[in-house]
């Protein structure tokens, strides 16, 4: 009798595989107001589950977690919804100045921001239009985002923290283990062939690597529907 495959097991999302719900007790967004407000800073928190810490805000409508800024600390106080394009203001991007670092970022008026909330990262507010305004992402793409749209003036705090090594595999071990990740994981060439499709054959796949986009679960490993593989070939 065989068994099942562990990319099949993974795919169907058992609990050894599943990320519980309660794995942060945070939710981190923009508050859905659009009124003006002045809240302050009254806690940092370290969530283990996320690369930034949080900045718990208090106002006159509630509670309300985003990501903290580089330089903020508690105490602080934060105007919402205002005009003033100072550290850790709640702004419209149509308000921010051209120049100006930007993150927790709304797609839309009131979605509670959807774009740069990991450590370190930032946009640069280009220029705007009748269109809305031109912001430049990590990715140095540049999108249009809606004139009322929302966003946070600063850098996300905690940037750099990939840059101290981990040293020992212990420490990485809990690293993962706090995200319910896996670790360690072993490669498909390096297991036998009854455990994986690239199992077998020395230590290499001995066979193509691309596979179908509709492969069945126990098949689809490898390069998924791949329109092309290995090194790109210069254009002379």
């Amino acid at each position: 009798m065989g068994k099942r495959l562990k990319q099949q097991v993974r795919g169907k999302g058992t609990g050894r595989y599943r990320v519980p719900d309660t794995i942060t007790k945070y939710k981190v967004e923009l508050p859905k107001s659009e009124n003006v407000y002045i809240g302050k800073v009254v806690d940092i928190i370290d969530d283990p589950v996320r690369t930034a810490v949080i900045a718990k805000i208090e106002y006159e409508g509630g509670v309300f977690y985003v990501p903290a800024a580089e330089g903020i600390y508690t105490g602080r106080e934060i105007e919402i919804n205002g005009q003033t394009p100072k550290l850790g203001n709640i702004l419209k991007l149509e308000n921010i100045p051209d120049g100006y670092y930007v993150y927790m970022i709304e797609r839309r008026k009131l979605d509670g921001g959807k774009y740069i909330r990991s450590a370190g990262g930032y946009a640069i507010v280009l220029s705007r239009d009748e269109k809305g305004v031109y912001v430049k992402m990590p990715s140095r793409k540049v999108i249009v985002f809606p004139k009322d749209a929302r966003a946070i003036v600063g850098v996300v705090s905690g940037g750099g923290y990939l840059d101290k090594p981990l040293v020992k595999a212990g420490n990485a071990y809990y690293r993962f283990r706090k995200l319910h990740r896996i670790w360690p994981r072993n490669r498909g060439v390096k297991m036998s062939p009854y455990d994986h499709p690239h199992g077998g054959k020395q230590h290499h796949e001995g066979k193509a690597t691309t596979v179908s986009r509709n492969a069945a679960p126990g098949q689809k490993v490898g390069h998924i529907a791949a329109r092309s593989t290995g090194r790109k070939k210069s254009k002379s």
